[in-house]
C-alpha cells in the first residue's frame, strides 16, 4: 500500500530526492502522468504548474495508488521579508486566493496562499496583508481540495525559492494550457536580451539551492515517517 503521495510542479523542484527512485508512466482520464516509486511506500508525480495541473495530478496519484497521505511540495515566494531563499515552510493553514476557501492543516504554522499567478514584489505586499499569509504558491490549494474530496490527509512541504523583495521575470508567458514550462522557449527569450542574464543566473542558483533543501527535508521526513510525526517541526517563522 502507497503511505504518501507526493505532489509537485516540476521535475527540477524534486530532481535530488527521485533521482534513483524507480519511473512507470500511467494513465488516467486519457491523460498520461509519470510516477516516481521509491519502492517503500512512497510515490511522486510532477503534474506541472498552476490549479488545474496540481488537480489532475492529484486525482490520478489517488486513484491509482490510494495513498493514505498526499503531500504539497514545491517551490514557495515569500510574503514575509524574514523567510530566505532554502526556508523550509510547513503551514497551518492553505488559503485559495481565487474563492477566499481555507484549509487547517492541524500541524505547523502561518498561513500558504496559492495564488493563479507569479507575484511580482509589487504584489507580495499587498497579498500577505490581504490574506495574512508569509508565503505564497500557485499549486497547494487545489492540491489539498482534491485530497479533501477523496477524505486523504493533506500535508505540505514548501521551500522558499524566491524572497520578498526579489522581482521574479515574466514567467507566466511560458507556461503552457497543461502546466508545462516551455524551457527552451524561455531560453530564446533571455538570450535575446542581455540585460537580464544577470537575473537568470540569479534565479537559477537560487532554484538549485531552494531544491537540495527542500529534498533533503523531504528525505528526512520521509526516514522519520511522516504518518507518524504529530507536528512537522520546521515552519514559517511569523
Amino acid at each position: 500500500m502507497t503511505k504518501v503521495a507526493i505532489v509537485a510542479a516540476l521535475e527540477r523542484e524534486v530532481r535530488p530526492l527521485i533521482r534513483n527512485w524507480r519511473m512507470v508512466e500511467r494513465e488516467h482520464e486519457d491523460k498520461r502522468f509519470k510516477f516516481f516509486e521509491d519502492g517503500a511506500g512512497t510515490v511522486l508525480v510532477c503534474g506541472g504548474i498552476g490549479e488545474q495541473a496540481a488537480r489532475r495530478a492529484t486525482e490520478a496519484v489517488i486513484a491509482l495508488y490510494r495513498p493514505e497521505i498526499v503531500q504539497s511540495v514545491g517551490f514557495a515566494g515569500a510574503l514575509n521579508p524574514a523567510l530566505a531563499v532554502g526556508d523550509i515552510v510547513s503551514p497551518g493553514r492553505v488559503t485559495d486566493a481565487k474563492d477566499g476557501s481555507s484549509v487547517s492543516l492541524g500541524t505547523g504554522n502561518g498561513v500558504l496562499l496559492s495564488f493563479a499567478s507569479v507575484a511580482g514584489a509589487g504584489q507580495k505586499s499587498k497579498l500577505a496583508e490581504a490574506y495574512g499569509a508569509q508565503a505564497i504558491d500557485m499549486e497547494a490549494a487545489a492540491v489539498a481540495k482534491s485530497a479533501g474530496s477523496h477524505g486523504v490527509r493533506f500535508v505540505v512541504t514548501k521551500v522558499i525559492s524566491d524572497e520578498f523583495a526579489f522581482e521574479m521575470l515574466p514567467m507566466d508567458r511560458f507556461v503552457s494550457r497543461n502546466g508545462q514550462f516551455a524551457t527552451a522557449s524561455f531560453v530564446g527569450f533571455a538570450v535575446m536580451r542581455p540585460w537580464l542574464w544577470a537575473k537568470v543566473i540569479r534565479m537559477a542558483r537560487r532554484s538549485n539551492k531552494a531544491a537540495k533543501a527542500l529534498c533533503s527535508e523531504l528525505q528526512r521526513r520521509q526516514n522519520t515517517g511522516l504518518e507518524r510525526m504529530p507536528e512537522l517541526d520546521r515552519t514559517l517563522r511569523v
